[in-house]
């Protein structure tokens, strides 16, 4: 069901690209799976979710490759987390999910995907960066930048880097920021459009200025 729209609509690029069609389909297959018990997402149809939910995840894959750990702030069903921890299986992938029944699902599909270079904690973001740090922090369907620049804070002291996927609404997120104390900690690196004209993504860079 979710094979062929994925293998249509992959970047032909995408490293590991042949255990990504296939990984990322068992993936979506087990949310369709759980959707009957529990919402984990709306989009459910097949080309829909394969390009909005693993498509999406995968195609600013460059923006990982270099980094050693990758903490997925509020993974939910697993996204970016799960299809770009199959893209680079050399990258350490840790997804945050506070919401219980979203953490479980995670740990049975990490472990029915074979996932090696993932692992999954039931805790809030917040609190994960007050002890722990990754060299790359990513999320999706996170709040505005307004609100989502002191949410990750805590991370950027700790020297990491923050890449946000964001929506349609990214221009007037930015001219937010502008006055704002934080406005020289965020560029954007990459804006790309959704195969079927699903839309236009960018991909948000925060750091900490005083470290650059």
């Amino acid at each position: 069901m979710f094979s062929s729209p994925l293998e249509l609509f992959l970047p032909a690029d995408a490293p590991n690209r042949a255990e990504l069609v296939a990984k990322a389909a068992r993936h979506l297959e087990l949310i369709v799976e759980t959707n009957q018990q529990f919402n984990l997402t709306r989009i459910l149809d097949p080309v829909e979710a394969a390009v909005k939910h693993v498509v999406d995840s995968v195609m600013p894959w460059r923006h990982f490759a270099g980094a050693k750990v990758v903490a997925d702030a509020g993974s939910g069903p697993g996204f970016p987390g799960i299809p770009l921890a199959i893209a680079l299986p050399d990258v350490q992938f840790t997804l945050l999910e506070s919401t219980g029944k979203k953490a479980r699902f995670l740990e049975s599909a990490v472990q029915e995907l074979k996932l090696r270079n993932v692992a999954v904690f039931p805790v809030r973001a917040e609190d994960w960066f007050k002890s722990d740090r990754a060299d790359i922090v990513t999320a999706r369907a996170v709040a505005p930048l307004v609100r989502a620049l002191p949410l990750f804070r805590p991370a950027l002291k700790k020297g990491s880097r923050v890449l946000l996927y964001k929506g349609s609404a990214i221009e007037q997120e930015l001219a937010d920021v502008m006055s704002m104390k934080d406005r020289k900690a965020v560029r954007v690196v990459e804006t790309y459009a959704l195969p079927m004209e699903m839309g236009t993504r960018t991909l948000v860079e925060i750091t900490n200025p005083a470290q650059s």
